[in-house]
């Protein structure tokens, strides 16, 4: 009796049933693309010295504007042309190490103007190495993260990536502008230097190359992606993804567009809007702070783009776009003045919103045409779109130089917005079922 008293109130000890493993409560895909976001911040800082230097360089060697227009356009050239060679690299040897190399390269380039005494030297440092760095850290880089890292959600993070390059003008601007009346340009380089190189320890240690090495899925995905075997002969790929797609109607349709994109933002107004300011009276400083707040509402903008993207019409979306800031261009030789007020604000507000909001909604066209070979694709759109920068960063020097002032380039580019906005509503839609068999 007391034996089966004593085994009755012994304790039995059940093993637990195994649980499910816990998910950890973020997806490594946002802390890959939350690294991504921070590094392209890096790589803007250089980008955004252009229109700040314009006339300290010009004051500093009496070099003509039409020159110093020349090494950025050979510098936003080359930010596209390299885009889709850097593509094609990461697929070949991975994202970490192309990044880690393309900031290095930034770093020397904009460290080496520091010792320039001519122009040459200028397009060298400030056209070539810096130009083939940011390319290689071009939208070509997010869209490969992107398309890696995410099934669900493509369209915001696109969104937000390419707000990274606004977010790094934002940073950079008001600082730079500072140092250079302050100072100099040379410390301005410097600082620019500095900012890409202490991005990288952050590349090499956080950005994972595929879901993968760390044994996830895609954030989105219902099944496990094996990473895919390096891919040889980088450059070959990418020139036969171009051969490909130029024989098809939507490449020139989104090449148009881009390029037009590309005049209109990087190559006349980030490049040319401050000494235009400046020609109206403006402080170097003010005129920089707008261009800055152009960064903080692209930001806003870009991410309410990717949102739209991932509900409505891409292409109905970019016509949209392009003919909104093809209307503000018209308007913009009337609100320059000495001092900024509110009509000025106005448009600095509404340029800001649309600045690259043109980008999901392009990606996206890119996707729905030519599938797996989408990333090199946009990396050659945005070839395209960097080529019409380097023309109206050039050209737009040379107006300046020849009229006395921008207004002929701002009429010009407003026009050009409008055939634009026309040109994307022609870009034919691609049945579902189609894009998925590309």
């Amino acid at each position: 009796m007391t034996q089966t008293t004593d085994a009755a109130a012994a304790p039995v000890h059940r093993p637990k049933p195994a649980g499910p493993r816990r998910r950890p409560r973020i997806h490594r895909a946002w802390w890959v693309a939350a690294v991504t976001f921070v590094t392209i911040i890096g790589a803007a800082a250089f980008r955004s010295l252009p229109g700040i230097l314009i006339d300290p360089l010009h004051e500093d060697f009496g070099w003509s504007r039409g020159t110093i227009g020349a090494a950025v356009s050979v510098n936003l050239a080359l930010y596209g042309l390299t885009a889709p060679f850097a593509a094609a690299l990461m697929d070949r040897f991975g994202i970490r190490r192309v990044v880690a190399v393309a900031l290095a390269v930034i770093a020397l380039g904009s460290g080496l103007t520091v010792r320039m005494d001519s122009a040459w030297q200028l397009i060298l440092c400030w056209g070539l190495l810096v130009g083939l760095g940011s390319g290689s850290m071009a939208l070509a880089f997010a869209a490969t993260v992107t398309n890696r890292w995410f099934t669900e959600r493509r369209g915001l993070v696109t969104g937000v990536l390419t707000a990274a390059s606004a977010s790094g003008q934002l940073i950079f601007l008001p600082l730079l502008s500072w140092i250079v009346e302050t100072y100099d340009w040379r410390p301005a380089a410097v600082t620019v230097a500095l900012a890409a190189l202490a991005v990288i320890p952050f590349v090499w240690l956080l950005l994972h190359d595929h879901p993968a090495d760390v044994g996830q899925k895609p954030y989105g995905a219902e099944e496990f992606v094996e990473k895919p075997a390096p891919v040889p002969g980088a450059a070959r790929r990418a020139l036969t993804v171009l051969f490909s797609a130029v024989r098809t109607g939507p490449f020139w349709l989104l090449a148009g567009t881009f390029a037009i994109c590309g005049a209109s933002t990087n190559g006349l107004i980030q490049t040319h809007f401050v000494p235009a300011a400046h020609d109206h009276g403006m402080p170097l400083t003010a005129a920089a702070s707008l261009l800055a707040v152009i960064g903080v509402f692209d930001v806003a903008g870009t991410i309410a783009s990717g949102w739209f993207t991932d509900r409505f019409e891409p292409r109905r979306l970019l016509a949209v776009y392009y003919a909104l800031r093809g209307v503000s261009l018209l308007f913009l030789p009337i609100l320059l003045a000495p001092t900024v007020h509110p009509p000025m604000i106005f448009f600095i507000v509404f340029y800001g919103l649309d600045w690259v909001a043109t980008v999901p909604p392009t990606l996206a066209l890119c996707r729905e045409h030519y599938g797996e070979d989408s990333a090199i694709v946009f990396g050659w759109v945005l070839a395209s779109h960097q080529v019409g920068a380097a023309l109206v960063a050039f050209l737009g020097g040379v107006a300046r130089d020849t009229f006395g002032s921008y207004d002929v380039v701002w009429y010009a580019s407003g026009a050009l917005c409008a055939a634009a906005a026309l040109m994307a509503l022609v870009i034919r839609r691609r049945p579902t079922a189609v894009a998925a068999g590309v």
